[in-house]
């Protein structure tokens, strides 16, 4: 029989869904893990604000927690809205009692500026509830409240910090995304005793960040549930919230929240673009001639998922066509996710500069061929392989990855460029990849490559 780790939140309800108890769950279900919750407030709430706050009796909350923990074995908790003294002074006795690990995230304040904390509470969360953290996800704004400091540079980050293992948690994590602004959003991992470190995302774009913090945490604590260690489990969920911003839906009239089904969104797109991927090549293949275009490696085409974040997103062919007698070429592979060649290398570093670069196909190296891509207008990249740096070894080619992201983002006009010329080195032959958003574009672009190439 299947068993799934049990997750608890303690925390509010968001009638509006995107934030709170409802956040929660549905990160943590779609993480693979199965949902508890103990409600400490409930809220009339929407994208727009927090129009109202009812809090149960403490004794209530209490007796949710008791008979939670006397018939359900908890692999992970985490607490967002605790609300008042009184609450965390029912709830800080079971956090003293239990083995499992506890993410606290001390939500003061809602996206919209509403209190979700009372005055008095304050001190009662640094005393009663901070101890028991095996994480702490503070905010900038929620760290300056309980340390008293301005965090304006990473060294009043690193003070900060020290100060809030002081309080009894066994790591922080101060959460970057509501300040020190830049192009990614940092968030600062600190254990006591050592040095904070920035775990960085690349920063996203949206209003639609309703309950990114109660998100964040429950992904932290079902990632610990499955057994991750702490600075693993936090980067993990650092990407499950990173890949459902960047996913954006729109929910209400203000600010809505994070896309917490992403992942199995973007699951679903598998199947397609293998046949997306299998049918272009298959159109490739029947083209009178194309083994002209074919280098000594052969010649691949690399079609990523949406949002692909690694080789496992990327489709490529696990054999290349290969050139044949009379300029044919030889189909002998099949599309496939995962498969390390460097077509796909080279477009998941493209895709660092130009996310709406989905595909990316091999020539041959060749002055016709570029003669060819300049007279039809198309954009050229260069790179030179001596200026790369030592890559570890892998089966794609690191000296290609690092030149893709290199010659892009170097490049003054990186949204036009639509090939990569690799000059090669000695014993390397190096080669042309052409980039474009769509299979069907870069079909046709090999085509009107093709009639000019004699």
């Amino acid at each position: 029989m299947k068993k799934l780790p049990c997750i608890l939140t303690i925390a509010g309800s968001d009638s509006g869904g995107g934030a709170g108890i409802q956040a929660d769950l549905k990160a943590i279900t779609v993480l693979g893990g199965y949902g508890l919750s103990v409600l400490t407030a409930l809220t009339a709430q929407n994208t727009k604000g927090v129009d109202a706050i009812h809090a149960p009796p403490a004794s209530f909350v209490a007796q949710q927690l008791k008979t939670v923990l006397t018939d359900i074995d908890v692999a992970a908790a985490k607490t967002g809205m605790l609300f008042s003294a009184s609450i965390m002074k029912a709830v800080a006795p079971f956090l003293r009692q239990v083995a499992f690990p506890v993410v606290v995230d001390p939500v003061c304040v809602s996206q919209s500026g509403h209190k979700l904390l009372q005055d008095d509470a304050v001190e009662a969360m640094r005393e009663l509830i901070f101890p028991h953290a095996t994480l702490l996800t503070p905010n900038i704004p929620e760290a300056e409240l309980f340390t008293g400091m301005a965090i304006r540079t990473p060294e009043d980050i690193a003070l900060a910090a020290a100060r809030l293992l002081e309080m009894g948690p066994r790591a922080v994590l101060i959460k970057g995304g509501h300040g020190l602004d830049s192009v990614a959003s940092t968030d600062w991992y600190a254990r006591p005793g050592q040095k904070p470190l920035p775990f960085m995302q690349r920063r996203v774009g949206t209003k639609n960040n309703h309950g990114t913090g109660c998100t964040l945490s429950a992904a932290i604590a079902a990632h610990l549930g499955h057994g991750l260690e702490l600075s693993q489990a936090v980067r993990e969920a650092q990407r499950y919230l990173n890949l459902c911003l960047r996913d954006e839906i729109q929910v209400g009239h203000g600010s809505g929240p994070p896309n917490h089904i992403a992942p199995l969104l973007k699951e679903r797109e598998r199947w397609p673009v293998l046949r997306a991927l299998a049918a272009a090549v298959d159109e490739l293949a029947a083209m009178p001639g194309l083994g002209r275009l074919v280098g000594r490696a052969g010649m691949n085409f690399a079609l990523a998922m949406p949002y692909a974040a690694g080789f496992d997103d990327v489709a490529s062919l696990d054999a290349p066509l290969c050139r044949a007698a009379d300029d044919r070429v030889v189909l002998a592979g099949r599309p496939a996710f995962g498969v390390e060649r460097d077509e796909a290398a080279a477009l998941l570093s493209a895709r660092k500069v130009r996310e709406d670069l989905h595909c990316c196909l091999s020539l041959r190296p060749g002055e016709d061929i570029l003669a060819a891509l300049e007279g039809l207008h198309v954009s050229v990249a260069r790179f030179d392989r001596a200026d790369a740096p030592a890559g570890p070894a892998r089966n794609s080619d690191a000296a290609l990855e690092w030149g893709a992201y290199h010659a892009l983002s170097q490049h003054k006009a990186a949204l036009s460029v639509g090939a990569l010329v690799d000059k090669g080195a000695f014993g390397v032959e190096g080669g042309i990849c052409l980039w474009a958003s769509e299979p069907s574009e870069l079909v046709r672009l090999v085509a009107r490559v093709l009639k000019k190439v004699k």
